[in-house]
């Protein structure tokens, strides 16, 4: 796509973007950072894209409110399961419930946590490579990339396995409800599964109540035997299906992205073949080229000034997390993917006090997922039949069929 004038941008709306917008959102981004940093909405929000502005909003908990009760309700509907789910889960919260509910989450996911998941992880891997060896056409996404996530975050919650298969479609809806517009079958879709995945977490929790795992790596019995101040059950609950949508859409996204964006960069490919320590640096130029969250909010809890811009008290911001993680004046040729960049401080897990909790589990699965993928084939092709997931807050493939011989 051509670049995109300053006159475009002076009419851009979120809620209504341009043709092509989705398949490709750079040259608007690009646009957005050259001519427009602060730029208005119809409906009285503005788009930030700036790294610097970004980066200090994440940090600004006392001018800037990640609760979203006042900007739901009339997105959902006070008594819709969705707007339960997405007001009561910990990204969508100030403290105190989002310093009670993440240091619990951050105790499950400390650094041997973690390491203590590599071997499965590794299982998980292999085995799924194992399974498209004797296939010449596979799909990456359904395949490979979106079947790691569920399997690690089913073991975190010691799910059977037998129970794991909806995981995926129940993610995408209740996330894709997050949309700047949605269909009234998308609503309907997103509030239904918010259902089904409660009733069926129910079950579980009041299993586990009877039978609790081993708090050290069963995130479910840690979140019902903690101390650090009782969850209600429906925050107990909604949290849990935060933790497995987080955990599902980022890692998917990012293994996706970078097994397809390495052929448009087949020197960089290279590069991570004959080096696969690359990996190491390149897992995070992964994260920053095509970030798997492309938007983030906020709103201002007092009226504030930005770049000659008013904004009232309440007013919601829309952080461009993608134009941010491009923005010149942060990244040398933010264009290119670099997979050797460093340093790479990029907002791909947000910031601050909000700073992804799952940031080093998706950077440990991304890591080996793709260094395990590129030893096993090579020579992998993709087809040209790649489709996009179609959505604006997160970018990531919803089919990305290849070859592997």
């Amino acid at each position: 796509m051509s670049e995109i004038g300053r006159d475009l941008i002076d009419g851009f709306d979120l809620n209504h973007p341009p043709a092509g917008f989705i398949q490709d959102p750079f040259p608007y981004y690009r646009a957005m950072l050259a001519h427009q940093p602060v730029l208005p909405q119809p409906d009285g929000s503005f788009i930030l894209s700036r790294f610097a502005d970004l980066d200090r909003i994440y940090r600004d908990t006392t001018l800037y409110s990640s609760d979203k009760k006042q900007a739901f309700l009339p997105k959902f509907g006070g008594d819709a399961p969705l707007y339960e789910h997405h007001t009561t889960s910990l990204v969508f919260n100030d403290p105190p419930l989002h310093t009670r509910v993440r240091k619990i989450m951050v105790g499950a996911l400390n650094a041997r946590a973690i390491a203590n998941m590599e071997p499965g992880l590794i299982d998980t891997i292999d085995m799924l490579l194992a399974e498209m060896a004797d296939r010449n056409e596979v799909d990456l996404i359904e395949d490979f990339a979106s079947k790691i996530p569920i399997q690690i975050i089913g073991n975190m919650f010691d799910m059977p396995m037998e129970d794991r298969e909806p995981l995926r479609d129940w993610s995408l809806a209740i996330l894709g409800a997050l949309e700047p517009t949605l269909t009234p079958e998308q609503e309907a879709w997103g509030n239904q599964s918010v259902k089904d995945f409660k009733l069926y977490l129910k079950d579980l929790a009041d299993h586990r109540r009877k039978y609790p795992g081993d708090p050290e790596t069963d995130v479910l019995t840690r979140l019902i035997e903690s101390e650090e101040g009782q969850l209600s059950e429906t925050e107990l609950l909604q949290n849990c299906i935060f933790i497995l949508n987080a955990g599902h859409e980022t890692t998917t996204n990012l293994i996706g992205n970078a097994l397809a964006v390495l052929h448009d960069f087949p020197e960089q490919m290279q590069a991570l073949k004959q080096d696969p320590d690359l990996i190491k640096t390149g897992v995070n130029e992964f994260l920053r080229f095509l970030s798997p969250n492309q938007f983030g909010n906020r709103e201002t809890t007092e009226d504030i000034e930005l770049d000659g811009f008013k904004f009232p008290k309440g007013t919601n911001l829309h952080l461009c997390i993608g134009a941010a993680n491009r923005d010149p004046a942060q990244f040398d040729q933010p264009d290119q993917l670099i997979l050797s960049r460093k340093p790479n401080r990029h907002l791909a897990f947000a910031g601050g006090p909000h700073l992804c909790v799952g940031f080093q589990l998706a950077r440990m699965e991304g890591r080996i997922a793709i260094n395990r993928f590129l030893k096993a084939y090579l020579d992998y092709k993709l087809t040209g039949e790649a489709e996009l997931g179609g959505r604006i807050r997160f970018r990531g493939y919803a089919k990305l069929p290849a070859t592997l011989k």
